[in-house]
């Protein structure tokens, strides 16, 4: 039941990301096209930085789990 139950959280969660990540700031937008090179590296390094820690709470998390639901 409990594998059912993950498994339609995760299509609902599918279904809902396009949604989800098609939104976007559009001033954020209109300052990045109008950066040189040099600075768009930067914005997308910092983004890239910002990420890193939600995700590697999740992947922690989702590795620990694992590694004691496998056993069973």
């Amino acid at each position: 039941m409990k594998k059912y139950f993950l498994l339609l959280c995760v299509m609902i969660s599918l279904a809902f990301a396009p949604k989800a990540s098609a939104q976007g700031c559009s001033v954020c937008t209109k300052t990045a096209q109008g950066l040189d090179d040099k600075s768009a590296r930067g914005l997308n390094g910092g983004i890239l930085y910002l990420a890193f820690l939600p995700l590697g709470i999740i992947f922690s998390v989702a590795g620990i789990w694992w590694k004691f639901n496998k056993t069973r």
